[in-house]
C-alpha cells in the first residue's frame, strides 16, 4: 500500500462525462477536485449519439457548445418508431434541435476543460475500498503500481452502471431488464443511407444507425427471433440480416472493427446521497436508450450537484442544501425511465394486438399536439423544472431561456447563459438601470457582500416582460427565486438563503 494519501476537496470516480463535467465545474469554483477512473487510457468506444437541447444550453453555459456544435449535425426531428416523431424546430431555445455527434467529442471538451481549470485525473485507478466518517470519506485503489489512498470531504459517484462506489455504499440498485440480446457493432457501410440517423421496427425486431462523422458508423439492433446472452458470440452476418430486416436496407455494412453484444436494464437507486457519498449519472439510473436521453440525463445532474457541492465545501452554504439533489433529480430520473421504457416496449411490441395499440397512439399523437409538445419539451430537457416551494413566484424552479442582456460597456455578457460562465448566480433586473429604483442602492452592498457568488444583469428589454420582475437564476439556469417589486428586504433575503451569509 502507499504510504501517501492525496488530500482533495471532492473525489470523482468515473471520468464519463457526467464525471467530467462535475469535474470540470467543482475545479473552477476552487476546489481540489481529484477523478479517478478505472480504465487505463480513454477508449475510442462511444454509446451515446444524441445530445438534446437543455444539455447543448448546460454546455453553452460553459463555453462548450459551439465547439460541440461544430463536431456533429443537428437534427431537427427526432424520429422515435413508425410515424411517431419529435419536432424539435419549435423548442424555445438557442439550441432547437438534437445534436448527433459521438461521446468522444463530448468527453474531450469536458475533459480538456477539467484539466484547465486544475481537476487532477487519475488514470488506471480501480476503487476497491470506501469508507466515511464525520469529516470526509477515504477510498482504496488498486493500481499497477499498487494500492493508493485517496482522502476528500466528499465523494461522488458517477462509475457507471456497474458503480464500484455505489456497491460499497450498499446502497440498492433496483430494477430488471428491458430488452436483451442487443447487437451493437462499429462498421463500414458501401452507401451512406439518405438519413443522418436511420431507425426502423418490425415484428422481427428494431434497427438502429448513426454516423461517426469519419466513415464509420455505430448500428444498434435487436433480434426478437434470436435472444442470446450477452457472451455469445456475435457475427456480421447476423447483425447485417436483422438490419435488413428492420431497416429495409443493410446498407453493405462490413468491415467491422467492434462487435458486442448487450442487455438494457431499467434501474434507479432509492436514494442519490449516502451521507458525504453521492451518486451521478448511470450509477444513479440506467435505462433503454430509447430517445437518446441517458448521457443527458447523467450531464443534467452533475449540473445540478456541481454548484451545491461547491457552496457547501466552501462554506457559504449547510449540508443540508445537498438534499435538494435527491429532490430534484430523483423525480427525474424517474420520469426518463418512465418515458424511454414507454417508447422502448411500444418498439419491441410483440403481439398483434400490441402491434395495433402502437399505431392507435401514433395516430392519437399526432392529432393531440400539445400531447406531443409536452413530449418533445421532456425529451429535449427544455421542460424539466424543479419543485418550489407553496406560494413562490410562478418562475421559481423552472428553467430561465437565455435572456438577451443590456450591454454598458464592451466585454460585458450579452445573454444569460454567457453570464451564467462564470459558475456564479445570476440577478436580473431592470431595476438596476433606473437610479432611484426601489433597491438601485443596494448594489454597492451586493458587489461588496456577495461579488463572489452573484453576477448583476439587466435585460435588454427593460419593458419586457421582466419589466418589474426581479430574477435569482442559479448557477445551473433555473429560477432560485423570482417576485414582482421586491423591497429591498425580500431580496437580501433571498440572497441570504441562496447565496449565504456575506
Amino acid at each position: 500500500m502507499s504510504d501517501q494519501v492525496t488530500e482533495s476537496d471532492v473525489l470523482v470516480v468515473g471520468a464519463g462525462p457526467t464525471g467530467l463535467l462535475l469535474a470540470g465545474d467543482l475545479a473552477a469554483a476552487g476546489l481540489r477536485v481529484t477523478l479517478l477512473e478505472k480504465r487505463g487510457q480513454e477508449s475510442n468506444l462511444t454509446r451515446a449519439f444524441a445530445v438534446h437541447a437543455r444539455t447543448l444550453e448546460q454546455l453553452d453555459a460553459r463555453g462548450l457548445a459551439d465547439d460541440l456544435i461544430a463536431t456533429g449535425t443537428p437534427l431537427d426531428r427526432l424520429q422515435l418508431f413508425g410515424r411517431l416523431g419529435l419536432d424539435l424546430g419549435t423548442l424555445p431555445t438557442r439550441f432547437p434541435f438534437v445534436l448527433i455527434t459521438p461521446q468522444y467529442h463530448t468527453e474531450r471538451l469536458l475533459q480538456e476543460r477539467a484539466l484547465k481549470a486544475g481537476a487532477v485525473i487519475l488514470r488506471g485507478h480501480r476503487v476497491t475500498g470506501l469508507r466515511q466518517d464525520a469529516h470526509g470519506v477515504t477510498v482504496e485503489a488498486d493500481t499497477a503500481d499498487g494500492l493508493t489512498v485517496h482522502r476528500a470531504g466528499y465523494l461522488v459517484g458517477t462509475d457507471g452502471v456497474h458503480s464500484a462506489v455505489r456497491e460499497l455504499t450498499g446502497i440498492p440498485f433496483p430494477g430488471e431488464s428491458v430488452v436483451s440480446s442487443v447487437l451493437l457493432a462499429d462498421v463500414r457501410l458501401d452507401r451512406a443511407p439518405s438519413s443522418v440517423l436511420t431507425v426502423g421496427a418490425t415484428e422481427d425486431g428494431f434497427g438502429f444507425l448513426a454516423p461517426f462523422g469519419d466513415g464509420w458508423y455505430r448500428v444498434i439492433a435487436w433480434d426478437r427471433t434470436r435472444q442470446l446472452p450477452d457472451d455469445a458470440p456475435v457475427e456480421l452476418a447476423e447483425i447485417a440480416d436483422i438490419t435488413r430486416r428492420t431497416l429495409g436496407a443493410d446498407y453493405g455494412l462490413h468491415d467491422a472493427r467492434w462487435m458486442s453484444r448487450f442487455h438494457s436494464d431499467e434501474r434507479q437507486v432509492p436514494r442519490y446521497r449516502d451521507g458525504r457519498v453521492l451518486l451521478a449519472g448511470d450509477a444513479a439510473h440506467c435505462h433503454s436508450p430509447a430517445g437518446g436521453q441517458g448521457m443527458n440525463t447523467g450531464l443534467q445532474d452533475a449540473a445540478n450537484l456541481s454548484w451545491k457541492l461547491a457552496a457547501v465545501v466552501r462554506g457559504h452554504c449547510p449540508p443540508s442544501l445537498l438534499d435538494s439533489y435527491q429532490d430534484e433529480r430523483h423525480p427525474v430520473g424517474k420520469l426518463v425511465l418512465r418515458t424511454s421504457g414507454g417508447l422502448v416496449r411500444l418498439a419491441l411490441a410483440r403481439t398483434a394486438a400490441a402491434r395495433a395499440a402502437r399505431s392507435l397512439v401514433t395516430t392519437v399523437a399526432e392529432r393531440l399536439g400539445p400531447l406531443v409538445t409536452r413530449g418533445t419539451r421532456t425529451v429535449s430537457g427544455i421542460g424539466i423544472s424543479y419543485p418550489a416551494e407553496p406560494g413562490a413566484h410562478p418562475l421559481a424552479g423552472r428553467r430561465v431561456p437565455d435572456l438577451r442582456l443590456a450591454v454598458d460597456t464592451p466585454g460585458q455578457p450579452t445573454r444569460l447563459y454567457e453570464a451564467l460562465r462564470t459558475g456564479r448566480f445570476v440577478l436580473v433586473s431592470a431595476d438596476q438601470r433606473a437610479p432611484g429604483a426601489p433597491f438601485a442602492g443596494l448594489e454597492p452592498e451586493v458587489a461588496q457582500d456577495w461579488g463572489d457568488r452573484l453576477v448583476q444583469v439587466a435585460p435588454a428589454d427593460p419593458h419586457g416582460k421582466l419589466r418589474a420582475t426581479v430574477l435569482l437564476v442559479r448557477p445551473d439556469g433555473y429560477a432560485a427565486w423570482a417576485a414582482a417589486d421586491p423591497n429591498r428586504g425580500e431580496l437580501r433575503a433571498a440572497l441570504l438563503r441562496w447565496l449565504g451569509a456575506p
